[in-house]
C-alpha cells in the first residue's frame, strides 16, 4: 500500500542513528516527508484506516492465542505532544485493542521495587498495542538530570534496559521507541497558551517552567539514551514535534510498519464453518 509523500520510509529517516546530535536537531523539520500540512493531514486519514485494519488483525490473532504485541514508548519534554499522540494516533483504532499507561512520579509502592517493576505490570497482552506515555526511560532522564540516585545506579540502568527490551522482543513484543523533540521557543509558546486559556489550566504545572533551566542537561541525557539504547531490536526514532500534524503522521507510519512486519493473517475458524451455516439456516 502506498505511503504517500514519504520519500524515505519513516523507520529510516527518523532513526536516531541516522540523525545528528539531538542538540542540533531541527524540531520544525519533516525528515523523509515531502508534503505540507494539508498533505500530511490527508495522508493521516488514509493511513489511519490501514492502521485500524492492521490493529484489528493483531487483536483477532491475540484472541486466538497469538502472544505477539506492539509497544509504543513515548518520551519527550513537557508540551512535546505525547498526550496528543495517544489521542490522535491511538484514537484511530479500536480501544479494545489498546493498553495505555501514563507513568508519572513513582508511588511509594513502586519505589519499593526495582525501577522496571511498574513497567512489567503494564506491558500489553498478546494481540494488543501498548502505549507508554513516559516509560522506564524516566529512570535515566529526569533521574539523571536531577541526581535522584547515585550516578553508579543510573549508569547501570542502560544495560538493564537493553537486556529488558531484548527479552521483550524475544517474547514477541515489537518495541517502537519515539522521542518527541520540541524546540525551547515552541515549548515556551505552548506553556503560554496554557496560561492564556482557562480550558488549558489543568494541563499547566508550575514545575514545567523550573525544568526549562535544565534544558541542556536534558539534551545531554537524551543523547546518552540514544547512544546507549538505540538497538536494532528496539530502535529509537526522533520525532520533530513542533509540527503536531507531522509527529502524529510519523508515529502512525512507524506503527503501521511494525504491524506489517508481523506478517499477520486472519486466524482460521476453530469450528466447522459449513456445519454452522447449516445450523444457522435451520434456526428460527
Amino acid at each position: 500500500m502506498s505511503n504517500g509523500a514519504w520519500s524515505t520510509p519513516a523507520q529510516k529517516s527518523l532513526r536516531a542513528s541516522e540523525l545528528g546530535p539531538i542538540a542540533a536537531f531541527d524540531a520544525d523539520s519533516t525528515p523523509g516527508f515531502d508534503g505540507d500540512k494539508s498533505d500530511g493531514e490527508a495522508l493521516l486519514t488514509k493511513r489511519g484506516e490501514h492502521f485500524a485494519d492492521l490493529q484489528e488483525l493483531l487483536y483477532a490473532n491475540g484472541r486466538s492465542g497469538d502472544d505477539r504485541s506492539v509497544l509504543l514508548v513515548l518520551q519527550g519534554m513537557d508540551t512535546a505532544g505525547k498526550g496528543g499522540i495517544v489521542r490522535h494516533v491511538g484514537g484511530l483504532v479500536d480501544p479494545q485493542g489498546l493498553a495505555i499507561t501514563g507513568f508519572g512520579k513513582p508511588t511509594p509502592e513502586e519505589l519499593s521495587h526495582d525501577f522496571l517493576w511498574r513497567i512489567r505490570n503494564a506491558l500489553p497482552a498478546g494481540g494488543r498495542i501498548g502505549i507508554f506515555d513516559r516509560s522506564h526511560y524516566e529512570d535515566v532522564l529526569p533521574v539523571r538530570v536531577h541526581n535522584l540516585v547515585p550516578q553508579s545506579e543510573w549508569e547501570a540502568r542502560y544495560t538493564v534496559i537493553n537486556d529488558f527490551e531484548r527479552d521483550l522482543v524475544d517474547q514477541g513484543t515489537t518495541v517502537v521507541k519515539c522521542a518527541l523533540v520540541v524546540s525551547k521557543d515552541e515549548q515556551k509558546a505552548r506553556l503560554a497558551e496554557r496560561l492564556d486559556r482557562p480550558d488549558k489550566y489543568w494541563k499547566f504545572n508550575p514545575g514545567d517552567i523550573d525544568e526549562r533551566a535544565y534544558w541542556d542537561a536534558y539534551l545531554e541525557a537524551y543523547q546518552a539514551v540514544f547512544d546507549r539504547t538505540d538497538t536494532d531490536y528496539a530502535p529509537w526514532h526522533i520525532i520533530p514535534a513542533n509540527r503536531k500534524w507531522f509527529s502524529r503522521l510519523a508515529i502512525c507510519e512507524l506503527l503501521i510498519t511494525a504491524l506489517e512486519n508481523l506478517d499477520l493473517s486472519w486466524p482460521p475458524a476453530d469450528f466447522d464453518v459449513e456445519e454452522q451455516k447449516k445450523r444457522l439456516a435451520a434456526s428460527e
